[in-house]
């Protein structure tokens, strides 16, 4: 159930009863990284739950891109809240695998809840 939705960019946030979802669209690069970060920070600070960053429609352009999720793990760490990767694309999981960020990075099947069936999620626990 989406209670609120806020368009910030190539962030869009929906607000669930557990957590938020933000979907990220588009490529993640030295220039769009700064305002996604900042979009997500601000979630990361609204509340409780899980932070789910949908990343279907996102493609990671260069090392920046990378390294915000890394750092957006770190700061959902910080803020007892659990940052989860959905839809992931092979291609972003093989870079994640090349960087030996699979440590990091446990692909498993959603079970439920906002998160369409079917659709892998993989949870960033470092």
């Amino acid at each position: 159930m989406t209670l609120n939705t806020h368009r910030r960019g190539p962030v869009r946030v929906l607000d669930a009863p557990d957590g938020h979802d933000v979907i990220i669209e588009g490529r993640l690069d030295v220039h769009t990284v700064p305002d996604i970060r900042d979009a997500i920070h601000a979630v990361i600070n609204e509340g409780p739950g899980e932070l789910r960053l949908h990343l279907g429609s996102a493609e990671i352009g260069d090392a920046t891109g990378l390294g915000v999720i890394v750092h957006l793990h770190r700061r959902a760490t910080r803020a007892e809240r659990r940052l989860l990767l959905v839809d992931a694309s092979d291609r972003t999981t093989r870079l994640l695998r090349g960087c030996r960020l699979e440590r990091i990075l446990a692909p498993r099947h959603s079970s439920g809840g906002p998160t369409p069936v079917g659709v892998t999620v993989a949870p960033l626990t470092a």
